[in-house]
């Protein structure tokens, strides 16, 4: 088949369009600072805000997954576009205030906060993947539009895609992400609402094929806790991605950010709804009776259902409107997702964890590199995955089960968690998730849950829910168990407090069997004769309430554990003396 050379002309238009678009966007900075680069100055509006917000999660992936989902299982199963709407409604009531008043540039930012840089850097491992699976979902459902419709080999149009979002994101940061947002939307709607009519007229449906079950599908007993589990990822694990609250935090006000989540939620639904009617319309026609195909459809062509309709039952140059919807969908979601985890990785992880003194100039040229690896391994993985829908689910996989509960908490209860509890869930989550296998991607299952279906390895049982909520819950009880053990004393925090979680805990305690460890300390007092004495050996003895009394001076130096109840008396004789806590 010859390449359809009206349509790449008009790819090519389009992507010199936005990259245009992109590039002017770029000159609207201020300045070069790292809040002008990464949130726009804080200066969004509304309107542009909602766009923004929509087009991020109206990606390729997005509306390719939501067809082939709706073709393969019905509606009952088509629950990316559901779950992560409905993740919009929850982070606008549950993060956006919080996030907005801390004045925090990245979703990294409260962990590094409280648990320190090297710890909290951590957490950005599962956002990294979940943002690479997500822009190779996107990418791939371009590389088989293209590879369909236009004869274009899908790698040569993946890395082309690839190169074109990674340039503007680069020049312009989210100014030239925002602007280039609002263009692809248009681009999206217009391309999707004049596709659908002309499919659902071209071809006649098959017998049965308006039937309610036809088009519903059915959850059967057995996958119930596969269905309730998959939900749940999507409405959750929708939530704490940087390329969300890079939006979130970019608005003018916290008013308008959480009235922006709401109405971004009625967008995402209405852009599936045409959509799912492609996935429909594949599902009730006789594809053995469509010009050109001549042969029966089967599950295999579920990932590239959306641009078999656009190619084979509508006119050439109606297919060419669809297939730059999906162009503008993969493109809109691919520079967000890129500039997000750039973002994480120069200020949270090469900035505030291993250059804190780096400058401004330094941490842009680190974010234009990140930017250009990531996209290059979101390309790699899309090259090389067949489904779609299954990309686009197993980016929230990480992020629901370690990420979300440990946001939650950081957010919600800072003065309780501590490092001890965020590391503890970390390795919790993580292992019950990997123990419980992802035959996708390789992985066997270890434990088998309740209803583990031993033919097909799959687990029947909410397994994904039950990690996180099982990390959730060795966070609380681990934060709640170090804090009692450290300062009711039962744990020296000198010896055993090695993450430095309890500060007002500290105090270096005397050994008198080793001398020079007396002289160590005695060299770090500073005009303290009281606490000096005790440390050459002194008579002291020990209350009911832990403190040490020194009976050989007319000054009794009262030392607690705890900083805030240390005490003293002096005499009128003898210098004044100094607590030292060391």
């Amino acid at each position: 088949m010859a390449v359809f050379v009206t349509g790449l002309v008009g790819i090519v238009v389009f992507y010199v369009l936005v990259l245009a678009v992109g590039i002017w966007a770029g000159t609207k900075q201020k300045n070069s600072g790292e809040e002008e680069v990464l949130l726009a100055g804080r200066s969004l509006g509304f309107t542009v805000g909602v766009l923004t917000l929509i087009a991020t999660w109206v990606g390729g992936g997005y509306i390719n997954g939501t067809a082939e989902a709706f073709f393969r299982d019905g509606l009952l199963w088509c629950q990316v576009p559901i779950g992560y709407s409905l993740s919009l409604i929850f982070g606008s009531f549950l993060f956006v205030k919080p996030m907005r008043e801390a004045n925090y540039v990245t979703m990294l930012d409260p962990f590094q906060q409280k648990y320190g840089q090297r710890v909290g850097g951590l957490l950005f491992f599962p956002a990294l993947f979940g943002d690479v699976f997500w822009i190779a979902s996107i990418l791939a459902s371009l590389g088989s539009s293209l590879r369909v419709i236009l004869d274009i080999n899908s790698t040569i149009s993946i890395i082309i895609s690839t190169v074109f979002a990674a340039a503007y994101t680069v020049v312009g940061g989210l100014y030239s992400v925002t602007y280039t947002d609002v263009l692809q939307i248009f681009c999206i709607i217009i391309g999707l609402i004049l596709c659908t009519p002309f499919a659902y007229y071209q071809e006649p449906f098959t017998e049965g094929s308006s039937g309610r079950e036809h088009w519903l599908g059915q959850v059967q007993q057995n996958d119930i806790g596969i269905w309730i589990d998959g939900l749940l990822l999507l409405i959750f694990g929708g939530i704490p991605w940087q390329g969300y609250f890079q939006r979130v935090l970019s608005i003018k006000s916290t008013y308008i950010a959480q009235t922006m989540g709401i109405a971004a939620m009625f967008g995402c639904i209405a852009m599936a709804i045409p959509a799912a009617a492609v996935g429909l319309i594949a599902k009730s026609v006789d594809w053995t009776n469509v010009p050109d195909f001549n042969r029966n459809i089967s599950v295999n062509d579920a990932s590239i259902i959306m641009p078999l309709v656009f190619k084979y039952m509508t006119p050439q140059w109606v297919s060419f409107f669809g297939l730059g919807a999906v162009s503008a969908a993969v493109m809109s979601s691919a520079d967000s997702s890129i500039l997000a985890s750039s973002a994480m990785f120069s200020r949270n992880i090469y900035k505030l964890t291993f250059r804190p003194k780096a400058s401004e100039e330094e941490v842009l040229c680190v974010l234009r590199i990140a930017i250009a690896v990531i996209a290059l391994m979101a390309a790699l993985i899309a090259l090389n995955v067949d489904s779609i829908y299954y990309l686009s689910y197993l980016c929230s996989d990480l992020v629901y089960v370690v990420l979300f509960p440990q946001l939650l908490l950081v957010v919600h209860w800072s003065s309780g968690v501590t490092t001890y509890g965020c590391l503890a869930a970390y390795i919790v989550g993580l292992s019950l998730r990997i123990l419980g296998g992802e035959v996708g991607v390789g992985i066997p299952a270890i434990i088998h849950y309740p209803w583990f279906d031993e033919e097909k390895q799959i687990q029947r049982f909410p397994f994904r829910t039950l990690a996180m909520l099982s990390s959730m819950f060795a966070h609380i009880f681990v934060s709640c168990l170090s804090r009692w053990l450290f300062q009711a004393g039962i744990l020296y925090a000198d010896r055993w407090d090695i993450l430095y979680d309890f500060p007002e805990c500290h105090f270096q305690r005397i050994d008198h069997s080793r001398e020079p460890r007396a002289k160590e300390a005695t060299s770090k007092c500073r005009s303290n004769k009281a606490v000096r004495d005790a440390m050459v050996g002194k008579r002291m003895s020990q209350t009911s309430d832990g403190s040490l009394i020194n009976h050989d001076d007319e000054q009794s130096v009262s030392v607690k554990r705890d900083r805030s109840s240390i005490t003293y008396q002096t005499s009128t004789t003898s210098d004044e003396p100094s607590i030292c806590i060391l």
